[in-house]
């Protein structure tokens, strides 16, 4: 059984950085296309950034495009998200997912970790 858990998040001032990360268990990551979402209260659950099987190809959402950097370590079946120049409006809760196939529904989602940008 797969399962992902998040670490990392935090409370930070904003224009300051964090670096979640995201651990696969129960199966090989370099199966898995991996995404970064994110829900803040009241609002839907958004992709934030994916990332391919080999890393060669990350994909940003517009507000996370020069801001957010998503990578992976195949070799510690970890996906890393670099997140820079925080802003309040990135407050929610970041969530892990993984799909095996491109396009596709991502089948495995992580518990959450929480994020709070505020002064």
């Amino acid at each position: 059984q797969v399962q992902l858990v998040e670490s990392g998040g935090g409370l930070v001032q904003p224009g300051g950085s964090l670096r979640l990360s995201c651990v696969l268990s129960g199966g090989i990551l370099e199966k898995y296309w991996m995404g970064w979402h994110r829900q803040a209260p009241g609002e839907n659950r958004d992709l934030v950034a994916s990332i391919s099987w080999s890393g060669n190809t990350p994909h940003y959402e517009d507000f996370a495009q020069g801001r957010f950097t998503i990578s992976r370590d195949n070799a510690k079946n970890t996906v890393y998200l670099q997140m820079d120049l925080l802003k309040p409006e990135d407050t929610a809760i970041y969530y892990c997912a993984a799909r095996l196939t491109n396009p596709g529904a991502y089948e495995y989602w992580g518990q959450g970790t929480q994020v709070t940008v505020s002064a």
